[in-house]
């Protein structure tokens, strides 16, 4: 009988001592809490994590405007490099990351040609609601390389060039 209490008293001893140790929690993984992803486009071992916001950008920039700025598209290469002048990369850090979200908005809403870009980038502001054009905004500054960092303090609403 004592033999049986001593084993059930070890028994339950250690199963406390099995309780009370931590597991080691896992590195937090960003995509886990990420609505959508998107493979960096230069480095596929790269995902990045997309927002709600962001993924609906995502999914208009493959409807909309994947065939003039990006050098390949789900069906195949782009039209960009027919286009003259080459239209920038949409993940292009070092050319779209100086422009503010507005001065974005606009070129998006009223085309190249109305704030003295160029013609071919046609004007989205009957097409695209407002939302849809602040998504794509977002999709974009999730993508750039370098990584886009907003300024400290708003910059200027048109661009100076």
């Amino acid at each position: 009988m004592r033999r049986l209490l001593f084993s059930v008293w070890l028994l339950a001893l250690t199963g406390f001592a099995a309780c009370s140790k931590k597991n080691p929690s896992p590195a937090p993984n960003s995509l886990r809490s990420a609505y959508d992803s998107e493979p960096d486009w230069n480095d596929p071992q790269r995902v990045i994590p997309l927002t709600y916001e962001q993924a609906q950008g995502k999914r208009i920039f493959y409807q909309q405007c994947v065939w003039c700025h990006a050098d390949s598209t789900p069906a195949g290469p782009s039209n960009r490099s027919n286009v003259t002048p080459t239209p920038s990369l949409f993940n292009d850090g070092s050319l779209l990351n100086s422009q503010s979200d507005d001065f974005l908005q606009n070129i998006i809403t009223l085309g190249g040609s109305a704030l003295g870009k160029s013609a071919m980038m046609p004007p989205y502001g009957k097409t695209l609601s407002q939302g849809d054009i602040r998504s794509l905004i977002a999709f974009a500054r999730a993508i750039a390389v370098p990584p886009y960092q907003p300024a400290a303090r708003p910059g200027p609403k048109y661009s100076e060039k």
